[in-house]
Formats: structure tokens, sequence, C-alpha cells
């Protein structure tokens, strides 16, 4: 009993802080706590029990989804635009080349579609992603953690708008900090912070080839910053040319989100090159080694909540700015012009209730 009760300190520390770090500021008059108590009461426990069926048969789906929610964040907002699907007339987010790696659009499908059933044109598909990055973290982490933002999503989905919201390949660790910063109001510590996101998660040996094999376009030539043994590894894995192979981004514990990333980049293992570059800022790198050498997780679970909200917070659409969409990869149909001012008003009416930035901090201590 005395060992749980330590095990938990951590776990309601982290929780208390996401719901301090959530508080909005007192201009942002609609955002509240619980949005969905009233409209949709059961919609967090369909998310969890959704997610916590999914990653039971598939565990390594966390990773995906986890990425899948950032990525949508850094383009145009935590609005659900990653979602749509391409059109004949326009190509969207998710078919960029920049995004050809990112997965997990089924599990959102498959929530979303019993969020529905339960209450229809309630829960945004922003929400629905929203809570399943929440969850996928709280169902295979020691602790919890869950941004919950309730908001209406966004219609605009160009693959055109991913580049510049993205680090362009070959970008330095400058670029990175510098796009965080102008692009995103973020800091070379969320940067790091954020990174810690790859103890979950796999990514394509396309991704990671060109450091094993063809180094700066040089054929043959290897990243000499990556551990010895570890290129050996990954060459097993990745023969030159296999661009659909999946490997762990933290071999150790590839499901568990902990702290052993941070121990893979500073001994010279983190998969990617942007992993590898943490080690070439000073604050950055200053932070990787805290991590690497912390005895105790308790630190990077509390920045990971704050620096996660702060990202959640990106591109928020309230009010009449947005849609809740019926399915999360189209945008809905017209509605008929008879009914369009009572849509609107009704649309404005929901998502001023459901714009917030983070819930159940309290039920998730229960």
């Amino acid at each position: 009993m005395a060992a749980a009760a330590r095990a938990a300190a951590p776990l309601a520390a982290l929780l208390l802080l996401l719901t301090i770090a959530a508080v909005p500021p007192a201009a942002e008059a609609h955002v509240q706590i619980g949005a969905y108590n009233k409209t949709c009461p059961q919609a967090e426990d369909i998310v969890l029990k959704e997610m916590t069926a999914i990653l039971a048969k598939s565990p390594n789906l966390a990773g995906p989804v986890l990425r899948l929610f950032s990525v949508d964040c850094f383009v145009g907002g935590c609005e659900g635009s990653i979602l749509l699907d391409s059109t004949a007339s326009n190509t969207a987010e998710k078919d960029s080349p920049l995004n050809q790696g990112v997965g997990g659009y089924q599990v959102v499908d498959a929530i979303k579609a019993k969020l529905e059933a339960a209450c229809p044109g309630v829960v945004s598909c922003a929400d629905t992603l929203a809570l399943a990055a929440r969850d996928s973290v709280r169902l295979v982490y020691e602790g919890a953690l869950h941004p919950a933002p309730d908001w209406p999503e966004g219609n605009r989905s160009v693959a055109a708008d991913v580049a510049p919201n993205s680090p362009p390949p070959g970008a330095t660790i400058a670029d990175i900090i510098a796009l965080f910063a102008n692009k995103f109001n973020l800091t070379a510590k969320d940067l790091a912070v954020l990174s810690g996101a790859h103890t979950i998660g796999r990514a394509r040996c396309s991704t990671v080839s060109p450091r094993l094999y063809n180094l700066g376009g040089r054929n043959g030539a290897f990243d000499p910053t990556l551990d010895g043994n570890y290129t050996a590894t990954l060459r097993g894995q990745c023969k030159p040319g296999d661009n659909a192979t999946l490997v762990d981004l933290d071999p150790p514990t590839p499901t568990t989100f902990d702290t052993d990333y941070y121990t893979l980049v500073a001994g010279n293992r983190g998969l990617l090159s942007t992993d590898a570059a943490l080690l070439l800022d000073p604050a950055t790198s200053a932070y990787v080694a805290a991590q690497a050498n912390a005895t105790s997780p308790d630190q990077f679970f509390a920045d990971f909540a704050a620096s996660f909200v702060a990202m959640s917070r990106l591109g928020v659409l309230t009010h009449h700015k947005g849609e809740i969409r019926q399915v999360c990869s189209k945008v809905n149909p017209p509605a008929p012009a008879s009914t369009n001012a009572g849509a609107a008003a009704g649309r404005s009416y929901r998502t001023a209730g459901l714009a917030l930035i983070t819930t159940l901090a309290v039920a998730l201590l229960m």
C-alpha cells in the first residue's frame, strides 16, 4: 500500500500541475473546465474505453496518435485539419510529402463514430483527436498526462501549408529552434521537452536510412555521431532502399512513456537526425543531460505537461470560427438555406461551451 501511494504521488502532482497550467487567461471568457459535462457527459469515458481497447490490441498505436495530434497543432493550430482527406481540387495536409509517415487516422475515425452514436454533432474531430492523444499517453505511461482541449475544427487543410510550419530536410538545430520561437512562440526548452514524446512510437527506415548509408548525399557515408553499435543494429533492421520497415524510437521501452529517450540521445543513440541535433545546442543539450542523469522522471513529466499544454493552445478555434464535422475526413455538407441561421446559432452556442484547454485532472485522480 505504501509503495502504491509513493507511485501515485508523481501522478497526482503532474495532474495538479496540468490543471493549474491549463487555467486560461481571463479574456477567454468562454473557456471552461468540463465543457462536455452537460452536452455529452459520457464523451471522455467513451474515448478512454475505446483507446484502452485499441492499445490493448495494438500498443504501438500510442505513438502515432500522439504524433498526429502534434502535427495537427503545428499547421494551423489544434483544429483537426490534418484529418481531412484530399479532394479533386485540393491536396490536403495528410498527403504532404512531409506527412507521409503520419498515422493513427483510423483510431480517430473509430472513436468519432462511437461519439457520434452517443452524442450526434456534439464532439468535434479536433476534440476527439486531442482526447485520444491524452489517453494514449495516459495508458502507456507510469503516470498520466492529458491535454484535453475541446475545440471546433477548421476546414482548411492544404498540403502547401505543411512545409512552412515544419523543419525542412537538413534543418539545423538553430533552424528548428527559430521555427519554434517565431511560428509557435515556443522555447528551446519546449523543443527538448516535446521531443521526449519520441519515447513511444516508431519511424520508417526511409527516415533514418540517410544516416546509415547516404549521409549528405554521399553513397556509403554514415553519420559518425551515431553510436557505432547502434548503427550496426539499425543496418540490420533497415536494408538499403527499405522504405516500409518500422523501427522503434525508444528500443528499450517502446510502448512506455518514460525518460529512456533522453538516455538514448545522450549516448548518441537517438534514432532521428532531429534527436541527435538536440546535442548541438547548449539549452537543448543541457536538458537532455539533466533528464538522462535524473534519478526521477518527475521533472520531465511536469515539463512535458506544461509544454504540451502550451502547444495545444496553438490556433484554438472558438465561437463561430469553426464547425463540428460529422465525419473527420470530410467537411460537412452545406445546410439548407432555410436552416442556415439556426444552424449557425446552434454551432456558436456549442463551440462557446466546448472551448477549453484541459480537463479530467480531477477525474483521473479518482
